[in-house]
C-alpha cells in the first residue's frame, strides 16, 4: 500500500488539524489515500500499551507520519513494524520533547513541569495556553490558536495528562536509527515547542534521511500551511518511489 498515508495528531486537539493538510495532499494525487486516525485511549501512560493500540488498528504496509506527539508515535510504530512501514515522515516532532541524555534542544524540565501542573488544576485553561503557544510565530497567531482550541475534542483530564506522561518519557532516538526505510522529518523556524536547532541535532544523529526547516512558521504549520508542507510531503513520496 504504499499510495496510503496514515496521519496521527498531536497532544489534545485532536484530528481536526491535520485534516486540511490531508486533504491537500489528497487534492492532486487521486491514487493517494490519506487518513487521520486519533491517538489511542489506553487509560495509560505506557508506550508499549499505546504501540500495541496503534499496530492492531492500523494496516500494514503504509507510509505512517504524524505531528508533534504523533510523530513520536508514528516513529515508534515504524521502528516496532521494520519491513511492514513503506516510510516515515514526522512534523513539528522533536526525538526527545524534554531533555534526554545528549540531546539539550527541546522543552525545559522546568517549563514541562509547569505545564504537566496546570493541566492537572485546569485543563480548559491549559488547553488554550497550549494552542496559543502552538500558533506563536506565526502570520496570524490569535486567530490560528482560535481555530485550533475551537475544534479541540472534549477529552477527559485523565487523557490529557496520560499523553502528557508519555511526551514527557519519550526518547525516539533508537526507534529513528533502527528504522531503516525512508524518512522525512519537518521542522519550524518559530516552533514555540521544538527548538529549530533540533533539526540539525537529527541530522547530526541520522546524516541519511530528509530532514527540513520551513522558516517563519509556528508549531502549528500543519494548519497555518497545509499546501507548502503538502508539497514537501509530496515530493519526498515521489523521490522515495523513485529510487
Amino acid at each position: 500500500m504504499r499510495d496510503r498515508l496514515v496521519l496521527l495528531p498531536g497532544w489534545g486537539l485532536g484530528v481536526s488539524p491535520l485534516e486540511p493538510l490531508a486533504a491537500a495532499l489528497r487534492g492532486p494525487d487521486e491514487h493517494l489515500k490519506v487518513e487521520v486516525e486519533p491517538l489511542p485511549q489506553t487509560g495509560n501512560a505506557d508506550l508499549s500499551a499505546w504501540l500495541d493500540e496503534l499496530d492492531d488498528g492500523l494496516p500494514d504496509d503504509v507510509w505512517l507520519g504524524g505531528w508533534s506527539l504523533g510523530g513520536m508515535l508514528a516513529a515508534e510504530l515504524a521502528a516496532r513494524r521494520g519491513e511492514r512501514c513503506c516510510g516515515l515522515l514526522t512534523l513539528a516532532s522533536n526525538a526527545c520533547f524534554v531533555p534526554h541524555g545528549a540531546w539539550p534542544h527541546a522543552m525545559t524540565p522546568a517549563d514541562f513541569a509547569a505545564f504537566l501542573s496546570g493541566c492537572e488544576h485546569d485543563p480548559d485553561v491549559t488547553l488554550r495556553r497550549f494552542s496559543l503557544l502552538c500558533s506563536q510565530g506565526s502570520a496570524d497567531p490569535r486567530g490560528l490558536s482560535r481555530q485550533l482550541k475551537a475544534a479541540a475534542p472534549n477529552a477527559s483530564k485523565q487523557a490529557l495528562l496520560d499523553g502528557l506522561r508519555l511526551l514527557e518519557r519519550l526518547d525516539t532516538r533508537e526507534a529513528l536509527q533502527s528504522y531503516r526505510g525512508p524518512q522525512l522529518h519537518l521542522f519550524a523556524g518559530n516552533d514555540a515547542f521544538v527548538p529549530a536547532e533540533a533539526a540539525s541535532d537529527l541530522l547530526a544523529l541520522l546524516p541519511d534521511v530528509e530532514v527540513g526547516v520551513i522558516e517563519q512558521a509556528s508549531h502549528a504549520f500543519i494548519l497555518e500551511n497545509p499546501h507548502g508542507v503538502a508539497a514537501a510531503i509530496r515530493a519526498f513520496l515521489h523521490e522515495s518511489d523513485d529510487d
